[in-house]
């Protein structure tokens, strides 16, 4: 395997912290709509799916 296939994404502390925080979100949305919230849980799930996600899986932090 190449080394540009190898270091085609590159998930440090921060990307999986905010992956872990997304996923968490994504159930209290879940569960939030399981209760029958038809205001809130779609927001939540909303910001998550198209930002959050995204954001932590491209977010590369600045090197010094």
């Amino acid at each position: 395997m190449s080394k540009k296939t190898k270091d085609r994404l590159q998930l440090g502390k921060i990307n999986y912290l905010l992956l872990l925080l997304a996923t968490i979100l994504l159930a209290v949305g879940y569960f939030i709509m399981s209760y029958n919230e038809i205001v809130i849980s779609p927001v939540v799930l909303v910001i998550v799916y198209l930002i959050l996600i995204p954001f932590a899986l491209l977010y590369q932090p600045k090197k010094r």
